[in-house]
């Protein structure tokens, strides 16, 4: 089983961004999982062995406009989307993201 986990933080005011919908993937193909991230920004999942091809692209998507439409912003980005793969079944992939009406800045931290 591995564990996907990521925190998403509003870099217009430093706080967290909660409450942003995330589905998670494979590119093309079966959704795993959609939720919500928590109030606090964070996502913290775990990944069962069946769901996981160390060859396989997935994607992390993230419904950035809807958050930014509540607080009052005109932007064009309305997902932050995410691809990579999970080389390993048993790993953490941590991806934290930083986001802006208008950008995002995202890394991958084990």
């Amino acid at each position: 089983m591995a564990i996907l986990t990521s925190h998403t933080l509003n870099g217009t005011d430093g706080t967290h961004a909660g409450g942003i919908k995330v589905t998670f993937s494979l590119v093309g193909g079966e959704k795993i999982f959609e939720t919500k991230m928590d109030e606090g920004g964070r996502l913290n999942e775990k990944i069962g062995s069946e769901h996981i091809d160390p060859t396989a692209n997935y994607e992390l998507v993230f419904e950035t406009g809807p958050y930014w439409i509540e607080r009052g912003y005109n932007q064009i980005l309305d997902q932050v989307v995410l691809r990579f793969k999970m080389p390993d079944p048993s790993a953490d992939y941590h991806m934290p993201v930083i986001i802006s009406p208008n950008s995002y800045s995202v890394w991958w931290s084990s």
